[in-house]
C-alpha cells in the first residue's frame, strides 16, 4: 500500500472522511505554528471548529481520557516542543464513524518515533467530532518520552 500526504488525498474525499482529513491537516499546520512565540491554547480554535467541544472525549495512546480543554492543554505542551508529520494509508467511513490509518512520525527532543495509527472518529448529529479513540503499533517508548504524560489521568 503506497502512502501519500494528507494534502494529496483530502480532495478525493467528501463527507465525514473529508472532515477527518481536514482535522489532520489543521493539526499539522498548528503543530508547525506552535514553535512561534506566543502560541497558546487559544490558537487551537481552527481545530475546535471541527469538534463538539462540550461533549468531546479522546482516549489516547495509553488509554488516557481527555475532554476538549484537557486535550488542548496537552496538545499545546506537546506541539511547542514536537515535530510531527504523517502519511495517509487508508480511510473508511460508516454512518457517524470514520476510521483513519496513518503512519505518524514525531520527534520530541532526541526521541524519534514512527508509529502506525488507527484513529476512530465518532461524530454527533451536527457532523462534529465528539469522540476519538487512538490505537498505535509502536516500539516501546523510552521513559523520557513518557514525561509529557505527567499529570494526565491514564485508565487502568
Amino acid at each position: 500500500m503506497g502512502m501519500r500526504e494528507l494534502s494529496e488525498v483530502v480532495g478525493e474525499h467528501t463527507g465525514l472522511s473529508r472532515k477527518v482529513l481536514e482535522y489532520g491537516l489543521t493539526t499539522k499546520h498548528l503543530v508547525d505554528r506552535a514553535k512561534n512565540p506566543g502560541f497558546s491554547a487559544a490558537d487551537w480554535a481552527p481545530l475546535a471548529e471541527l469538534v463538539a467541544v462540550e461533549e468531546f472525549e479522546r482516549v489516547g495512546n495509553f488509554k488516557e481520557v481527555m475532554n476538549w480543554a484537557e486535550y488542548v492543554e496537552f496538545l499545546t505542551g506537546w506541539a511547542t516542543s514536537a515535530e510531527w508529520e504523517c502519511s495517509f494509508k487508508r480511510i473508511t467511513e460508516r454512518p457517524g464513524l470514520v476510521f483513519l490509518e496513518l503512519e505518524e512520525r514525531s520527534e520530541v527532543g532526541d526521541y524519534k518515533s514512527v508509529v502506525n495509527s488507527v484513529s476512530v472518529y465518532e461524530f454527533d448529529e451536527a457532523g462534529k467530532i465528539r469522540h476519538i479513540d487512538v490505537y498505535l503499533q509502536m516500539a516501546l517508548p523510552e521513559n523520557d518520552m513518557l514525561k509529557s504524560y505527567e499529570g494526565v489521568r491514564i485508565s487502568e
